[in-house]
C-alpha cells in the first residue's frame, strides 16, 4: 500500500508541475462553465419567468442539473484521454521505465499508483463541475440525491476510461499515439448503443450492454443500479489486468 500511495504522489506531482494538469481544468472550466453553464442557466431563467406566469413549476434537476451532467460525461471522452496519455508512454521515452521494472516495487502496485494518480485529476476536474454546479443550490432547491447519484456514475465511467487509457498507454512510447488511440477505442465505446439503436438481435443487445453510455443513463436519471456499477467495475478490473499482462510483457523483453 506505502508503495501505491509514493507512487500515486509522484503522478499527482507530475500532472501539476507540467501544463497537463492546468490545460485540462481550464478546458473543462471553459466548455463545462463557459460554453455550456452560462447560457443554460441564463436560458433556464427566462423560462422561469414564463413558467411562473403560467403556474408551472420548473424542475432544476430535469432541466438543468441532468443535461449538465450528461455533458460533463461526453467532455470526459475527450479529456481523459490528455490525462492517460503520458502514464507509461513518458516512461519509456525517457528511459525511466526500467528503472520501474527493475525497482523492488510489484507491477500491480505502479499500475494502481499511477491509475489513482489519474484519477485524482479526474475528481479535480468533476470537483470543478461541483463547485460551478453549487451555485443552483445557492439560489434553488434542486434534489441532491440524484445529483450523487450522477457523480457517482461520472467516478465510475472515468475510471473506467482511465483503466482503458493506462492500458493503451503501456503500449506505446508515444504519448500522441497513446492519446489517439485512448480517444478512438474510448469514442467507439461510447457509440456501441448507437450502432444498435435499431436492431433487437442478441448481437445487437450484448453489444449495447458494452457501451458505457448505455450505463451511465440510469445514473443521469438518479437511478443506482446494481448491474451498471458492476460493469464498470469489471471493465475497470479487467483494464487493470491486461495493463499487468502488458507489464509482464515488457519484464520479459527488458
Amino acid at each position: 500500500m506505502k508503495n501505491i500511495v509514493l507512487i500515486c504522489r509522484k503522478e499527482v506531482r507530475s500532472y501539476f508541475a507540467s501544463p497537463i494538469a492546468y490545460a485540462v481544468l481550464a478546458l473543462f472550466a471553459f466548455l463545462f462553465g463557459g460554453l455550456v453553464f452560462y447560457p443554460t442557466v441564463k436560458e433556464l431563467v427566462r423560462y422561469g419567468v414564463q413558467a411562473q406566469m403560467q403556474g408551472q413549476p420548473v424542475n432544476l434537476n430535469d432541466q438543468i442539473i441532468r443535461p449538465l451532467l450528461g455533458f460533463a460525461s461526453t467532455i470526459s471522452l475527450f479529456l481523459l484521454p490528455l490525462i492517460t496519455m503520458r502514464l507509461f508512454a513518458e516512461e519509456k521515452k525517457s528511459g525511466t521505465m526500467e528503472l520501474l521494472l527493475t525497482s523492488p516495487v510489484r507491477d500491480i502496485e505502479i499500475i494502481l499508483g499511477k491509475w489513482f494518480g489519474a484519477m485524482i485529476l479526474y475528481l479535480s476536474v468533476l470537483g470543478l463541475s461541483a463547485l460551478i454546479i453549487s451555485f443552483l443550490f445557492m439560489w434553488g432547491k434542486p434534489d441532491w440525491q440524484p445529483v450523487l447519484v450522477a457523480y457517482l456514475g461520472l467516478i465510475l465511467q472515468g475510471g473506467c476510461l482511465l483503466a482503458i487509457g493506462e492500458f493503451i498507454s503501456s503500449l506505446t512510447r508515444n504519448q500522441i499515439v497513446a492519446g489517439g488511440a485512448t480517444f478512438f477505442v474510448c469514442l467507439i465505446l461510447w457509440l456501441l448503443s448507437w450502432f444498435t439503436q435499431f436492431d433487437s438481435s442478441l448481437v445487437a443487445q450484448v453489444t449495447n450492454y458494452l457501451s458505457i453510455v448505455t450505463h451511465f443513463e440510469n445514473f443521469a436519471k438518479g437511478v443506482l443500479s446494481s448491474k451498471d456499477v458492476v460493469f464498470y467495475l469489471s471493465m475497470i478490473f479487467f483494464a487493470l489486468f491486461i495493463t499487468s499482462r502488458s507489464m509482464e510483457s515488457l519484464r520479459w523483453r527488458s
